[in-house]
């Protein structure tokens, strides 16, 4: 028998960064074309599968994991072999130094890779004292001699860089470590919102899937809600949490009502459906101010204007290597999601649009 934790180890340990996101797309042709009617790929690769509805004027409902995780993308190979880097999407530098990485090349070739970092031994004229580097510094060494051999096995300025990294329990099983899961959660959400849907009817018209490059400024959410035109849209997304930082988010206390971003303000009427809809499911959630953003801002904007929200989870130390998070949080998560696209009909949707 599969298990959640299963589930989450298979996506979260697939390596797809922005702009370079195929093995996730494949993961979700592979795992929604049996549970729809059709699939769809937008023109930045975005891919989502359509339940159509035998509803009268049934309303279009969007709803978008993302499949980047963030990473780098070889700005520079050096004389000596090593490379310098521009990152896809927000890092701190403060993690990056000292980890595992793999290399994927233009023809398909995966070479391990590791971030350098100054040895103690080297700081001792400074007093042990080193200044926050730069990303753009970080030396990146995959063990080749010089820029020719580097070349020679198929390495040039494009080519990206992902974490590496174990996918593990903690000790009391309740909790996961893992690279990734911004967004993998959302990815395996959307998945799963497919398989408990499929045979259903549903009231509206369902595009469910993931866009593309999210993490280097909302893009992919441009197109794909330019070509499907929803009247709603829900981002399915991860947020940092602040729990141990004495801030909002804290992991195992449910989804979150993501209230506020700087590019999103929640309207009031689908803080109201979000909140009934909670309530009636008794699905445990949590308030939650952003500082970041979703897909949900840049959809939000398009077309005339399209409500939008995010259904997430928050976990401790993302856009790093190791992120903790909580796998109850993700069955509330997707209770949540499942009770919401259950009840979005005409009336409910022209209630959400009321001004």
């Amino acid at each position: 028998m599969t298990t959640l934790f299963d589930k989450i180890k298979e996506v979260t340990e697939l390596s797809a960064t922005s702009g370079f996101e195929a093995p996730v797309r494949d993961y979700l042709r592979k795992n929604i074309t049996p549970l729809v009617e059709e699939v769809q790929t937008d023109g930045l690769g975005g891919i989502f599968g359509i339940k159509h509805s035998q509803a009268e004027n049934a309303p279009k409902v969007l709803v978008a994991a993302h499949m980047d995780e963030v990473g780098f993308m070889i700005k520079e190979i050096k004389a000596d072999g090593t490379f310098r880097v521009v990152e896809l999407g927000g890092w701190n530098p403060l993690v990056v130094s000292s980890q595992r990485f793999t290399l994927h090349t233009r023809d398909g070739r995966i070479y391990p890779v590791i971030s350098g970092s100054v040895p103690p031994h080297f700081l001792r004229a400074s007093g042990g004292a080193s200044s926050l580097p730069s990303v753009s510094d970080i030396v990146f060494d995959a063990g080749f001699a010089n820029q020719e051999e580097a070349n020679a096995y198929g390495v040039f300025p494009g080519d990206v860089i992902i974490p590496e990294s174990e996918t593990i329990l903690t000790a009391n099983q309740k909790n996961v470590i893992s690279k990734a899961w911004d967004n993998r959660y959302g990815v395996l959400m959307v998945s799963e919102l497919a398989k408990s849907l499929s045979g259903q009817a549903l009231n509206n018209e369902l595009y469910v899937g993931a866009n593309v490059q999210e993490e280097v400024g909302l893009r992919g959410a441009h197109t794909s809600t330019t070509k499907f035109d929803p009247e709603v849209f829900f981002a399915v997304d991860c947020s940092p949490a602040g729990d141990i930082y004495g801030n909002q988010g804290k992991v195992g206390n449910g989804t979150l009502i993501r209230f506020f971003d700087p590019g999103h303000i929640m309207l009031p009427n689908m803080k109201d459906f979000l909140l009934t809809t909670a309530e009636e499911a008794g699905i445990k959630y949590q308030y939650y101010c952003a500082a970041g953003g979703t897909d949900a801002g840049a959809a939000h904007l398009q077309n005339a204007g399209v409500p939008s929200t995010t259904i997430g989870v928050c976990a401790r130390y993302i856009h790093s290597h190791q992120t903790l998070y909580a796998m109850d949080d993700f069955l509330e998560a997707q209770a949540f999601l499942q009770a919401i696209v259950k009840k979005l009909d005409r009336s409910t949707v022209d209630l959400i649009k009321n001004y």
